[in-house]
């Protein structure tokens, strides 16, 4: 602006002014620039209007005088303002970090590797810059077994956060101390009836649907219990995928209505090199322009020759292509592939730290 402004007035006629141009300048370096930074463009905004007022005849004193007043001034309260920004961006990025911890602290990263299955992870949520939203995953090598975990909180916001961090941590507890998927769930139940009844009535209204999965490491199955969950995709090694048929699904967590019938676990053949996928509406809804769903089974089928850990990004690509307004809900989606060789992977605090470092290029 500084430069530009020079160079027009310059070589325009004298009776064409657009030194008035640098009045802008320290607001405009306000924005990016600190309080010092702010005030020297305010500086040299005042000595090139001296310059260009001294080349028109005008006295080189009172001309510096005229513009130091007037644009010291502004320059001043940009300054100022600069001061405010800078403090205020300050606060943001500690809250943000805050919250990034926090974030992390009830969401971690899945494993690649955990027992008898390799694990690969599609997440994304519907707000810009979190790590946790409505959609929830979850899995936990316990004895003899893999306990797996994917839902989806009714709505969205934090009130869907808060609830998401209850199931999960409802999870980490009952996957270690429970006999079977089916009391997992009642004990996902009771924790959000105690959540009711100390929470305010809007969050105590929401409900989740989930899908448990259990992976046992001496046979080769997979046991499914789905409450009011999209059906998980599975396709066995050479073969076309197929949704996972749930006859008596139980309903979602958390619904307000009273329920006498068990839950009932679905035992499907899992053997090397299976997969099953399961996802959240976030994918399954998923619309192109006409308004057709997303077709999940049909591009699973077409991509059981593209490596396991190739599936989810290629997922994730697809669903922004077909999409015709973009993906304006939480997308999860968890790949479970049946492994070689069983590994003695952990969930403990320092085995995360381990695969993290591992991780880091």
């Amino acid at each position: 602006m500084i430069v530009a402004a020079a160079v027009t007035d310059f070589a325009t006629p004298q009776q064409d002014h657009y030194g008035a141009f640098l009045y802008v300048v320290p607001g405009l370096a306000a924005v990016g620039w600190g309080v010092w930074g702010t005030m020297a463009f305010g500086a040299a905004a005042i000595v090139v209007l001296t310059m260009l007022e001294a080349d028109r005849g005008e006295p080189p004193v009172r001309a510096a005088l005229s513009f130091t007043v007037l644009v010291g001034m502004i320059s001043v309260v940009a300054a100022w303002s600069s001061s405010v920004r800078q403090r205020r961006e300050k606060e943001l990025r500690h809250v943000r970090e805050v919250a990034d911890v926090a974030q992390r602290a009830v969401q971690h990263p899945l494993p690649e590797h955990l027992g008898c299955v390799d694990l690969h992870l599609l997440y994304e949520t519907s707000v810009a810059g979190a790590h946790l939203g409505g959609d929830f995953y979850k899995a936990l090598q316990v004895e003899g077994a893999v306990r797996v975990m994917i839902g989806d909180v009714q709505g969205k916001g934090l009130g869907a956060v808060e609830i998401a961090a209850v199931l999960l941590g409802s999870f980490r507890e009952s996957a270690y101390t429970e006999p079977d998927l089916a009391a997992i769930a009642r004990k996902l139940e009771a924790s959000m009836r105690h959540y009711e009844s100390r929470v305010g009535i809007d969050d105590a209204d929401r409900f989740a649907t989930v899908i448990l999965a259990e992976i046992p490491t001496d046979r080769p199955v997979m046991r499914l219990l789905s409450c009011g969950h999209p059906p998980p995709v599975r396709q066995v090694r050479g073969h076309t995928a197929q949704y996972v048929d749930f006859p008596q699904p139980s309903l979602p967590v958390h619904l307000p209505v009273s329920v006498e019938d068990d839950h009932t676990v679905e035992e499907v053949p899992f053997e090397v090199g299976d997969r099953v996928l399961m996802y959240t509406d976030g994918v399954s809804e998923t619309r192109d322009a006409s308004g057709a769903f997303y077709p999940l089974v049909e591009r699973v089928s077409a991509w059981q020759e593209v490596a396991d850990r190739e599936v989810l990004p290629r997922l994730a690509a697809d669903l922004h292509r077909f999409s015709a307004h973009g993906l304006d809900d939480d997308t999860a989606a968890v790949l479970v592939v049946r492994a070689a060789v069983s590994r003695a992977d952990d969930d403990t605090p320092m085995a995360r730290v381990a695969g993290e470092h591992a991780r880091r290029p």
